[in-house]
C-alpha cells in the first residue's frame, strides 16, 4: 500500500498519469486513489472488468479513464453491459497484450491490431458508432497521455 501510494504521490508531483492494474484489490486501491486524489491526478483504470457502481466511482474522481480492452468481447464477462450503462465518455481502448485478445482470437497472442473489434463491441454496447469510438477514445488518450 505504501509503495502504491508513493507511485501515485510522485505522478502528481511529475505531472504524469498513472496506470493502474488493480486485481482483487479494487476496494483497497481506490480508497488510497481517493485519499490521494486532488486535480493534479490523472491515470487510467487499466483492463477495467468492474461493475457500473465501480466505474461512476473511477469516473467520479474527475481525472481518471476507463481502459477498456479485449473483455468486452467476451460475452460471459457482463461488461458490454456495463458500459452500455456507463457510455464511453471516459474510456480509453487498450490492449493487455499478449493477453486477452479479444473475440475471435481469444486464446491466441494479443496485438495493437484487435482494437477494432474492441471498439466494435463498445460501439454496440453504447449506441454509437466504431467511428464516434474511435474519436472519444482518441481524444481521451490525447488529453490524458499530452505532455
Amino acid at each position: 500500500k505504501d509503495a502504491f501510494r508513493q507511485q501515485v504521490r510522485w505522478a502528481k508531483e511529475l505531472a504524469l498519469p498513472v496506470v493502474i492494474h488493480c486485481r482483487d484489490s479494487f476496494e483497497e486501491t481506490l480508497a488510497i486513489v481517493e485519499e490521494e486524489n486532488d486535480e493534479d491526478l490523472t491515470g487510467v483504470f487499466h483492463c477495467f472488468t468492474g461493475t457500473e457502481e465501480d466505474a461512476h466511482r473511477i469516473i467520479d474522481l474527475g481525472g481518471f479513464m476507463l481502459g477498456i480492452g479485449g473483455v468486452i468481447t467476451y460475452p460471459k464477462s457482463g461488461l458490454a453491459e456495463t458500459m452500455a450503462k456507463v457510455g464511453a465518455g471516459r474510456c480509453v481502448l487498450e490492449t493487455d497484450s499478449p493477453y486477452l485478445a479479444p473475440v475471435p482470437f481469444r486464446g491466441k497472442r494479443n496485438e495493437s491490431a484487435y482494437i477494432p473489434h474492441i471498439a466494435e463491441t463498445l460501439a454496440a454496447a453504447v449506441g454509437i458508432t466504431v467511428e464516434e469510438v474511435a474519436r472519444i477514445t482518441t481524444a481521451n488518450a490525447e488529453q490524458l497521455f499530452a505532455e
